[in-house]
């Protein structure tokens, strides 16, 4: 027999917890904080290798040393090792090592620029040069007006 009244019984199960997990009430990228740090240390590294390409001081020859041994590490063991770094940002790393050691391979001077990456709010990363993006931004606001 059912020991327990009906309207306890009705009660109870109003009261009862659901089950939730974490992916149905966090934001669509539950990797974001993630995701975000990666880029600024993927950053940080691309600025270094950029810098010290041609360093004569050897803190700068070190820097770019240290930059440059873990961009072409293929190790995956660890969660900051580049390989997984860019795979959680969607690159390619070969094409990203491709393109710095072009880089590396063009005579000091020969014109290579170092872009600073500029936050906006924290969401979104622009590596345009200056005149570029304010061109950018003037059409924007010729398409909006």
């Amino acid at each position: 027999m059912n020991a327990i009244p009906q309207s306890a019984e009705t009660s109870w199960s109003v009261l009862s917890p659901d089950i939730v997990l974490p992916v149905q009430f966090a934001d669509h990228d539950t990797n974001q904080g993630e995701k975000r740090l990666m880029l600024a240390v993927l950053e940080e590294a691309v600025a270094t290798f950029q810098r010290n390409t041609h360093a004569k001081t050897r803190r700068g020859q070190r820097l770019f040393r240290e930059a440059e041994e873990w961009i072409q590490s293929e190790d995956v063991s660890w969660t900051f090792a580049f390989e997984n770094v860019c795979q959680m940002l969607g690159l390619d790393p070969e094409y990203v090592r491709g393109g710095l050691e072009r880089m590396k391979q063009r005579p000091p001077g020969g014109g290579a620029r170092v872009y600073r990456f500029r936050r906006v709010s924290g969401r979104r990363t622009s590596v345009m040069p200056t005149r570029a993006r304010e061109r950018a931004e003037d059409a924007e606001q010729k398409r909006a007006s």
